[in-house]
């Protein structure tokens, strides 16, 4: 198997400069295009660390990590929106086109709920799939409006999370075409903490998108 072929740079979206980094399967073709967004205390070089870019490459998948605006590398774009309130749907709908990924295969942790449930709720056709990681920003959305959408999703939280782990459940079930993958001995990050499960069971999910 050819050696995946990793690189990073920047995308302009709505007149600013995000930093990403993307990983392609060398050789050919991709699978699936998987966008990786982050938590707050987190960036695009979580991915790179855990070989998560590395690992959706290996597999097949095109996988592009960004960093949200005010973090990371992204620290000079200004957040469409304040912490912890819904940004406009627009806004990833925008990064996705940038980056010429099509529909998607959305992972989205903690803080960047606030991001992906937006786009998940205003441009659907854009998210080839959904994988929240005990994301912010579920109760700000009724009940009949996660039952609206279609998407594949899998739900990702540790057992050790009581807070949003618990709390990103109660509301994310409500989507009709949902899994539940729960991290044994692991807390809200529960990819670093397990990060061989979680490998395992997003490749497992991915698996059944093709």
């Amino acid at each position: 198997m050819a050696t995946p072929q990793l690189s990073e740079g920047t995308v302009e979206v709505a007149g600013q400069s995000l930093f990403y980094r993307q990983a392609q399967p060398g050789g050919r073709a991709p699978r699936l295009s998987v966008l990786l967004l982050h938590g707050i205390r987190f960036s695009s070089d979580t991915w790179l660390q855990l070989q998560t870019l590395a690992v959706l490459a290996d597999a097949g998948h095109r996988a592009v990590a960004i960093d949200l605006p005010g973090l990371g590398r992204s620290k000079d774009a200004v957040a469409p929106a304040p912490v912890g309130q819904p940004a406009p749907g627009g806004f990833l709908k925008a990064v996705v086109e940038a980056l010429g990924l099509g529909p998607a295969v959305v992972v989205s942790p903690s803080l960047s709920g606030m991001y992906s449930l937006p786009f998940l709720f205003q441009h659907g056709h854009l998210v080839k799939a959904y994988v929240p990681v005990a994301p912010i920003c579920t109760d700000k959305f009724p009940a009949e409006q996660y039952g609206q959408v279609k998407t594949p999703t899998l739900i990702v939280y540790g057992d050790q999370d009581v807070e949003l782990g618990q709390a990103s459940l109660s509301n994310l079930r409500h989507l009709p075409e949902h899994q539940v993958l729960v991290l044994q001995g692991a807390g809200h990050a529960c990819y670093l903490d397990k990060p061989e499960e979680w490998h395992r069971g997003l490749l497992a999910f991915l698996q059944q998108l093709e």
